[in-house]
């Protein structure tokens, strides 16, 4: 009985053979391989492919959201991470990086900023303007969005006069 239950045991360790594992036969990515007819051991890909969640960052990216209270605190948070340190916490491209020696962003109050499609800025934050880095691959499109309302959030605080908030008022005397 023992020899029936040792038998598979031995011949599953016998058959394990590190080396062979470790030094197969392979072609490296960019190394010519003579199993392709152009050479290239490197395949393109298939017609058509689409990466995984593709589709839905490209809707994401062309379909703002609808404005609401979360989506606009979720905006207030990732610009505080991403765009203060440039930007500064009002907008007006006094941030800390710019208090040492960066080049300083255009306020967001400038008319043709104010008058810049949500689109605009949306792919500023995408794709970088400038010296500014591109967050696409940092911030997802929900989040560049949650920015743009937040930005053209503080762009109408920026002009907002004191009666339209009167609670201002008694904290500023």
């Amino acid at each position: 009985m023992k020899a029936l239950l040792l038998a598979p045991l031995c011949f599953g360790l016998c058959s394990c053979d590190d080396v062979s594992m470790t030094r197969q036969k392979k072609d490296s990515t960019y190394a010519p391989s003579s199993v392709w007819s152009d050479g290239a051991s490197a395949r393109p890909l298939p017609e058509g492919t689409v990466a995984q969640g593709d589709l839905a960052r490209e809707k994401a990216t062309h379909d703002p959201p609808v404005v609401t209270d979360g989506l606009l605190a979720r905006g207030r948070e990732r610009y505080q991470i991403f765009c203060a340190p440039c930007h500064g916490l009002t907008g007006e491209g006094d941030g800390i990086v710019v208090k040492r020696g960066f080049p300083a962003p255009p306020p967001f109050g400038l008319t043709r900023l104010r008058q810049a499609p949500a689109e605009h800025i949306f792919d500023v934050i995408s794709d970088g303007y400038g010296v500014m880095y591109p967050f696409a691959s940092r911030v997802p499109p929900e989040d560049r969005w949650a920015v743009v309302v937040y930005v053209r959030a503080l762009q109408l605080a920026d002009r907002a006069p004191l009666a339209v908030v009167p609670e201002a008022t008694e904290k500023l005397q």
